[in-house]
């Protein structure tokens, strides 16, 4: 690069959703959210929970970006980590080296971190279970990073495939990770309750019993198939 680039670039003020807000997403199913938002928002299926057991997951974003094998940003956002944040990591899906074992989680947790999600690897398996940091991770290696930099905290990333922002609404539970955009968090929301109560009421119609679906049978009996 022509130009030295900052150790850390960190977004002075940064805004999290209304705590009302962020409640009222807490327990939702993550495929529920997908169809709440035309199919879309999930992190790739690669990222799953260290421990199914800790999937259930909710809260703001506080964005990270590390360098491949390197950690240092992760580091410093102890310092900048509000209660309840789920810290979100992109590696530029750089699995090589480890971004974090056990003693970096367990600073996090200090700091009031509500999880860790990464599109990177950890290690110290035994020591992050110990833990009990809800970690959704793509894959594990011994292998360890360095500490030097670059690194950015608070701006735009992508993770996993999908833009997030500080502030955007996470969710997991053991099929993966959703996004929730913060300035379309109200809508989805409405749409989430919709979304719910049809559920609902087909649940309740394939333990009766549904073999086939209404529109289905109606399709079958239209001009829209062709019997050969």
């Amino acid at each position: 690069m022509i130009e030295a680039v900052a150790t850390l670039t960190l977004k002075r003020e940064t805004s999290r959703p209304p705590q009302d807000l962020v409640d009222r997403f807490r327990g939702a199913m993550t495929g529920h959210l997908v169809d709440s938002m035309n199919g879309r928002g999930a992190l790739i299926p690669s990222i799953k929970p260290q421990q199914p057991g800790l999937a259930m997951i909710c809260g703001p974003a506080l964005t990270v970006h590390c360098y491949p094998a390197d950690n240092l940003a992760l580091l410093a956002a102890t310092a900048l980590v509000q209660p309840g944040d789920v810290v979100v990591c992109s590696t530029d899906g750089f699995g090589a080296a480890a971004l974090t074992g056990d003693l970096l989680a367990g600073m996090l947790k200090n700091a009031g971190a509500a999880a860790l999600v990464t599109d990177g690897t950890i290690r110290d398996q035994d020591g992050v279970e110990a833990v009990g940091l809800p970690i959704f991770h793509a894959g594990v290696t011994p292998n360890s990073p360095a500490s030097v930099g670059p690194g950015e905290i608070g701006l735009p990333i992508l993770c996993g495939g999908y833009p997030v922002s500080t502030g955007d609404i996470v969710v997991g539970d053991r099929d993966g990770i959703v996004i929730v955009p913060m300035d379309q968090a109200e809508a989805v929301f409405a749409k989430l309750e919709r979304v719910r109560a049809a559920e609902t009421e087909l649940e309740a119609k394939v333990k009766g019993g549904l073999t086939t679906p209404d529109h289905i049978r109606a399709l079958l009996d239209s001009d829209q198939v062709r019997w050969n």
